[in-house]
């Protein structure tokens, strides 16, 4: 992946699903969401018309998914390799930082929540398939001094996989919160008419509306993993990675958000390794368990599933649990051994030979710590060539980042194949991975949701020091 840095000319506009009109502001001045960047980069690929650079012009595809095309549809999709992460706040281009585990509730980096025993799922309300609550090792506050954000070698320590040999800032904060990284401003505008283009007639006449926009501090960027490799573009001097082309080897302009906001996009050299390592192994055992925690850097959508028995599908009601856990064991239905697909394997007999050739994991979710829902929605334009009209997209609920997934593995060998299953680098080192393995997001995987990292975990009757 290529590592570019976002620096705005201006303040941008992320609004979310909710309206503006009266006294609602949108609520434009939150930190993005992953697919408005995929987005970005996706329309400023079809607005530089790139296949007439390349020697074999653009690799293109039918309307579709997951094997299942639109019959008679013209192969006129185009740009289907491209995959990004992030947007993540950087700090001079050196420090990177990610959201907060939701487990830390102070400025100090050991967690202060943790599953006890004591409370069991029939002494709550505990949903299925969690088996223990989670308790809390302060003593009560009504505020939390913990920071929104944490660094990279923050973060790791907080995992407990500092790695000595990556990529470190100068002089940075283990934490920072969001009004140290940008600054909500608010304006009023006056509304324009979409049939005219122009204000005080149509459905537009009279109206104004109120808006909020996110200004980044002086010293930050949005930090981006992109890359588009395509098959059929062979660029004389970039290859076939489209994201070397459009930004035409070191930078370029593309409009970020809503507005038609303008951002410089820079592309540093060297691969994209600067993600948090997670845990591989050694992790505590209890009782013949193995303890191993999954925390998100990113959101994760897991929407309600059907049962399909052709398919060998089980119903699931998805929201916070993720669809490769059994919603009434707490099982982990991911697989190992080698689940990558081969090349020119069809997707179906992949999904297949993985299914039924490739072993389980023995491991089941316990305990979770999981925040309000985050509303993921967007729009599309018309299509006429396939009959869509266009308009609003589903509207997804989506898991935040910094969520906290409790496991217990049956051996150490289980529980190092979980992490090398949830891990965003797989088993391999996160500094030598230099790509993302896993992306444990049911939807929208390649614009960047569902990149986690594993830690360890102690049970709160087990830890030392704590409030009782």
């Amino acid at each position: 992946m290529n590592t570019i840095f976002l620096q705005p000319s201006d303040v941008l506009f992320f609004r979310d699903g909710r309206p503006m009109s009266g006294s609602l502001a949108g609520h434009g001045a939150a930190w993005p969401l992953p697919n408005v960047v995929s987005a970005a980069f996706h329309a400023a690929l079809h607005r530089a018309k790139l296949g007439v650079i390349g020697g074999g012009g653009l690799h293109t595809h039918r309307q579709g998914a997951s094997g299942v095309y639109a019959e008679h549809a013209p192969r006129d999709r185009k740009f289907g390799s491209l995959q990004t992460v992030g947007p993540f706040p950087v700090w001079q281009r050196t420090n990177w930082y990610f959201p907060r585990p939701l487990d830390l509730l102070d400025a100090g980096l050991e967690p202060a929540l943790s599953p006890t025993a004591g409370v069991r799922p029939e002494q709550s309300s505990l949903p299925a398939p969690l088996q223990f609550g989670v308790g809390n090792l302060r003593g009560p506050k009504k505020e939390s001094s913990a920071k929104a954000w944490l660094s990279r070698t923050a973060f790791e320590s907080y995992l407990g996989s500092a790695n000595p040999g990556g990529p470190a800032g100068a002089a940075e904060q283990p934490g920072v919160d969001d009004r140290e990284i940008f600054d909500p401003e608010q304006t009023i505008g006056i509304a324009i008419d979409p049939e005219s283009g122009t204000a005080g007639q149509g459905v537009a006449a009279g109206q104004i509306y109120s808006a909020h926009y996110l200004r980044l501090q002086e010293g930050w960027q949005l930090g981006v993993g992109a890359s588009a490799h395509d098959k059929d573009f062979h660029h004389p001097r970039h290859g076939s990675d489209l994201i070397v082309s459009l930004l035409e080897g070191e930078s370029g302009r593309i409009l970020v958000g809503g507005q038609q906001r303008h951002c410089t996009a820079t592309r540093a050299g060297g691969p994209f390794s600067v993600l948090p390592n997670g845990c591989r192994d050694g992790f505590p055992a209890k009782d013949g368990s193995w303890l191993l925690k999954w925390i998100l850097l990113s959101p994760a959508i897991w929407p309600a599933m059907e049962a399909d028995e052709a398919r060998g599908i089980h119903p699931h009601g998805g929201g916070w649990l993720p669809n490769w856990i059994c919603p009434q064991t707490g099982q982990v239905l991911l697989k190992t051994g080698e689940v990558a697909r081969r090349p020119g394997e069809r997707r179906e007999v992949w999904r297949l030979r993985v299914q039924r050739e490739q072993p389980g994991i023995d491991a089941r979710l316990v305990a979770a710590v999981v925040p309000k829902p985050l509303v993921v929605s967007g729009w599309s334009l018309p299509d006429e060539a396939v009959g869509e009209a266009g308009g609003a997209q589903s509207t997804h609920l989506a898991v935040p980042a910094g969520a906290v997934y409790y496991f217990q593995a049956q051996s150490a060998a289980a529980a190092t194949a979980l992490a090398a299953a949830l891990n965003w680098h797989g088993a391999d080192a996160g500094s030598q991975a230099g790509a993302v393995k896993n992306r444990r997001s049911t939807l929208l995987g390649e614009k960047g949701f569902g990149l986690g990292v594993c830690g360890r975990w102690q049970f709160f009757e087990d830890v030392a020091g704590r409030s009782v």
